[in-house]
C-alpha cells in the first residue's frame, strides 16, 4: 500500500482529528508552563501572547474546522472530496507552520511567511474549490457564509500576527464562533432526533437574522465599540429565544447531547461579556469573554464532534463509551476551572491555568488514545471513504 493510500489519508478528518488531539492535549500545557515563566520562546518570531493565540485558534481551532470541513464539504456536494496525496500535503503545511511558529525567529522572512500562510491558504483554497465548482448541487443554500468567511480568516491572522493583535483576535473568534452557530443549527436537529425522537424549531425568519448577525460581527473591530456592544447583545438574545424552543431539558439528559448545548450557552455567554463591558467595569479575573468562548465552546463541543465523525464515519455506531463520557466531563470541569473559580479566588489564578491545561492533557490525551488507532484503520464496514 503506497502511503498516500493508507487509510489516514482517506478523508479530511482522519489526519487533522489526529493532529488536533496532538495539539489539544499540548498546545494549552505548553502555555501554562510559559505563563508561570517555566519555558520560554525565544526562538518565536512572535510574542508568547501571539503566539498563544495564534496556536491556539490555527493550529488546534482549524486542525478541527478543516478536518470538519474537508469531510463535510464533499458530502454537501456529494463528491469524493480531497483525499490522498492532497490530505498529506496540508498536514505537512501544518506542521510546517508549527515549526515556523515555534522556531522560525531566526529563519529568512520569506521562509517564516511561507510556513505561516501555506497551510492555511492551501486549505482554504481547496475548500472553496469544493464548495464554488458544485455549488449548483450543494445540500444548503446557506453554505454561502462558508464562502465569504473562509477568505476572512486569512485578514484575521494577519491582523492578529502582523498588526492590531486586539482587533486579529476579535475577527477570529468571530469567524469560529460564525462558524460554530451554523455547525450548531445543522447538526443539532439530528442529534436530537436521533437521541430523543423530537424535532426542534428551525426557523428561517430566526435562523438567518442569527447567522446575517454573526457575520456583521466579524467586522465588529471596525464598528464603534458601543454598536458592536449592542450587536453583540441583540444576536445573543435571538440565540437565547432559539434555545428556549430547542428543548434543553431534554438535552441535559444525556451528557453527548447536553455538551453542546453547554457549547451554544458558552457562546451567549461570550456575547453577553461583550455587550457588558459597554455598560460597566466587571472587574472580572482574566480574559473572561475569549476563554469562554475558546473553553466554553471549543472545549466542549469538540471532543463531542469527534467521538461523533471518528465513530460515525469509519463504520461504527455512535455510542459515547465510559470513557468518552469521562472526557466530556473533564472538559466540564476545565472550564470550571478556567473561567469559574478565579472570579472568587483570584489568589489561585495561576495554580487554575495549569489546572485547565492538565484537563486539556487528560481530556485530549484520551481521546488521542481511544481515536487515533481507529483514524489509522479502514473503515469497519468495507466502505472506502
Amino acid at each position: 500500500m503506497s502511503l498516500a493510500r493508507h487509510p489516514l489519508w482517506l478523508v479530511g478528518f482522519r489526519p487533522f482529528f489526529l493532529l488536533a488531539c496532538l495539539a489539544g492535549a499540548l498546545l494549552p500545557l505548553i502555555w501554562a508552563l510559559i505563563f508561570s515563566g517555566v519555558g520560554l520562546l525565544t526562538a518565536s518570531p512572535v510574542d508568547a501572547l501571539r503566539w498563544h493565540a495564534h496556536e491556539m485558534f490555527f493550529g488546534f481551532g482549524w486542525a478541527v474546522l478543516g478536518g470538519f470541513l474537508l469531510t463535510s464539504t464533499k458530502n454537501w456536494v456529494n463528491i469524493r472530496g480531497h483525499h490522498g496525496d492532497a490530505l498529506a500535503f496540508l498536514a505537512a503545511a501544518w506542521l510546517f507552520e508549527r515549526l515556523g511558529m515555534a522556531f522560525g525567529g531566526s529563519w529568512p522572512t520569506a521562509l517564516f511567511l511561507l510556513s505561516n500562510n501555506l497551510f492555511l491558504g492551501s486549505i482554504i483554497t481547496m475548500l472553496l474549490w469544493t464548495l464554488i465548482r458544485y455549488r449548483a448541487q450543494d445540500s444548503y443554500r446557506d453554505n454561502v457564509f462558508f464562502i465569504v468567511l473562509l477568505p476572512a480568516f486569512i485578514v484575521a491572522k494577519q491582523l492578529m500576527l502582523h498588526g492590531d493583535f486586539a482587533a486579529g483576535s476579535d475577527m477570529v473568534l468571530a469567524l469560529f464562533r460564525l462558524a460554530f452557530l451554523v455547525m450548531l443549527e445543522r447538526t443539532l436537529t439530528p442529534f436530537m432526533k436521533g437521541a430523543f425522537q423530537v424535532e426542534i424549531l428551525r426557523q428561517p425568519r430566526l435562523d438567518m437574522p442569527i447567522k446575517l448577525l454573526g457575520l456583521v460581527l466579524v467586522a465588529g473591530f471596525l464598528l464603534p465599540a458601543e454598536l458592536t456592544g449592542a450587536l453583540s447583545l441583540a444576536l445573543a438574545l435571538l440565540l437565547l429565544v432559539r434555545f428556549v424552543f430547542w428543548k434543553p431539558q431534554l438535552a441535559f439528559r444525556r451528557i453527548d447531547i447536553g455538551i453542546m448545548y453547554v457549547g451554544y450557552l458558552a457562546i451567549v455567554g461570550q456575547l453577553l461579556t461583550v455587550a457588558l463591558v459597554q455598560v460597566a467595569d466587571p472587574g472580572w479575573v482574566g480574559s473572561v469573554p475569549i476563554h469562554l468562548f475558546t473553553f466554553g465552546a471549543m472545549g466542549c463541543i469538540i471532543p463531542a464532534m469527534i467521538v461523533r465523525i471518528a465513530n460515525g464515519h469509519t463504520g461504527r455506531k455512535v455510542v459515547f463509551s465510559p470513557v468518552d463520557r469521562g472526557i466530556l466531563y473533564i472538559m466540564l470541569a476545565a472550564l470550571v476551572i478556567r473561567i469559574v473559580i478565579p472570579q472568587f479566588a483570584p489568589g489561585l489564578y495561576l495554580a487554575c491555568i495549569h489546572a485547565a491545561a492538565t484537563c486539556w492533557l487528560l481530556a485530549f490525551g484520551l481521546l488521542g488514545w481511544r481515536y487515533i488507532p481507529i483514524l489509522l484503520k479502514p473503515r469497519i464496514d468495507g466502505r472506502e471513504h
